[in-house]
């Protein structure tokens, strides 16, 4: 009994990573399919911000300088 659940944890593991590594490649293939290179001028975009507000790109066009951080999975449990 003790090997049945055993190779069955094992199975399930093994699956879990296949998984995760489909995951990865479909998440690689989008993000090689854009358009954008290094220094090319972002498209507008909104996003909300730290205080429930929209935030547009072009509100800080040419007044000053942008970083996004994007954190994949942030404050999802996921």
């Amino acid at each position: 009994m003790k090997r049945i659940v055993t190779m069955a944890a094992a199975l399930l593991l093994a699956l879990s990573v296949l998984s995760f590594a489909a995951q990865a490649q479909d998440q690689q293939a989008a993000i090689t399919t854009t358009n954008l290179k290094a220094g090319d001028v972002a498209p507008d975009f909104t996003l909300p911000s730290d205080q429930h507000t929209s935030v547009s790109l072009s509100s800080f066009r040419g007044k000053k300088n942008v970083i996004v951080a994007f954190y994949v999975l942030a404050f999802t449990g996921g």
